[in-house]
C-alpha cells in the first residue's frame, strides 16, 4: 500500500487543484501496479494524523506539499520503518531542493518508487522535531507573520522581511549557559543547508552526519543586518563577519523573555529556555 497525503493550500489552487493532484497520483500509482490511498488534508495537524495511521499499513507515505506538510508527515514517520517521499509544491521547499527532488510531480513519484530508502537525521527544538531547519529570532518572527495570513512564496517572504526588518527588536541569548550573552538577529539550527528558495544559511550542513549546524547571526547594527540579508540568496553567507557556526549534538538556548521559534517554518511559542538536540538517522526517505 502507498499512502499519498496532499495539502490543498501548498502551491495555491485550493481544493480543485488538490483533487487534480489526487487524480494524478492515483493514475501514476495504478500504472505502476501499486495499491494506493490518497488523502487531501482538511486542517492543520491532519497530515500528521493521516501519516500516523498509515505507518502500520503502508510501505511508503508520499507527502505532497511544502515544508509544513513535510514536518507533519515526518513527525509521524520518524523512528519507524516506514519511509517518506516528497512531491514539492510549497513556497520554500528547502528539504526538497536539497534532496534534488524533481519538481514535476509524476517524475517525483516514479523516482521515489524506484529509490532505496536512506536515513536522514532529525533535529529537535523545544520538544518539536524538524527535518530541514529550526530557528529563533527574526526568521521565527517572519514565520509567525506568515502564519497569521501573510502571502506565501518568495515574493511574500521578501515583502514581510522588508516590512518587519526595521521594526523587529533583536534579543539577547545565552547558549549552553555561557557567561557572555549575545545579541542576535537570529539563531538557526540547520539539519540542511537552506531555509528554502535557495537561501543558504549553513552551506556545510549535512542531512546525515549526526549533527546540527548551530548558526548565530549577531547584530551590530540594523543597517548592517539589512545589507547582509541578500547575501543569503546569492551564496555569500560565508562573508558575513558576525555570523558563526558550530557543529552540535545538543545545545541549550536561553533568553530573559519568552521566545518564538519555528520548526520547518511553523511558528511555536516557547518559554525562556529551549533545549536542542539531533536524532541521527531518525527518518527514512525515498529519494534518488
Amino acid at each position: 500500500m502507498i499512502t499519498v497525503i496532499i495539502n490543498p493550500i501548498s502551491g495555491g489552487g485550493g481544493l480543485a487543484a488538490a483533487r487534480r493532484r489526487a487524480a494524478l497520483a492515483s493514475a501514476v500509482l495504478t500504472k505502476r501496479g501499486e495499491q494506493a490511498e490518497v488523502f487531501i488534508t482538511e486542517r492543520k495537524g491532519h497530515a500528521r494524523e493521516l501519516a500516523a495511521a498509515a505507518v502500520n499499513r503502508s510501505r511508503l507515505v508520499i507527502a505532497w506539499g511544502g515544508d509544513g506538510t513535510l514536518n507533519e508527515v515526518g513527525c509521524a514517520l520518524a523512528f519507524s520503518e516506514t519511509p517518506l517521499a516528497l512531491v514539492p509544491s510549497g513556497s520554500g521547499n528547502g528539504l526538497a531542493r536539497e534532496l534534488r527532488i524533481h519538481w514535476q510531480p509524476e517524475r517525483a513519484i516514479n523516482e521515489a518508487l524506484a529509490a532505496v530508502p536512506r536515513a536522514l537525521d532529525a533535529g529537535e527544538l523545544g520538544g518539536r522535531l524538524f527535518f530541514n531547519v529550526a530557528g529563533i529570532g527574526f526568521d521565527a518572527h517572519v514565520a509567525a507573520c506568515l502564519d497569521r495570513g501573510g502571502r506565501r512564496g518568495l515574493a511574500g517572504y521578501a515583502r514581510i522581511i522588508t516590512r518587519e526588518l526595521w521594526s523587529y527588536q533583536s534579543a539577547v541569548y545565552r547558549i549552553d549557559d555561557a557567561a557572555a550573552s549575545r545579541r542576535a538577529l537570529l539563531i538557526t539550527l540547520a539539519n540542511s543547508p537552506q531555509f528554502g528558495n535557495g537561501a543558504r544559511i549553513a552551506p556545510r550542513a549535512r542531512l546525515d552526519d549526526g549533527r546540527l549546524d548551530l548558526v548565530v547571526f549577531e547584530e551590530a547594527s540594523r543597517w548592517q543586518s539589512a545589507c547582509a540579508v541578500p547575501l543569503l540568496f546569492v551564496g555569500g553567507v560565508s562573508r558575513l563577519r558576525r555570523l558563526s557556526t558550530q557543529l552540535i549534538e545538543r545545545a541549550t538556548i536561553a533568553s530573559d523573555a519568552p521566545m518564538i521559534f519555528h520548526v520547518d517554518g511553523e511558528p511555536v511559542q516557547a518559554g525562556t529556555r529551549l533545549e536542542a538536540r539531533v536524532h541521527p538517522g531518525a527518518l527514512k526517505v525515498c529519494v534518488r
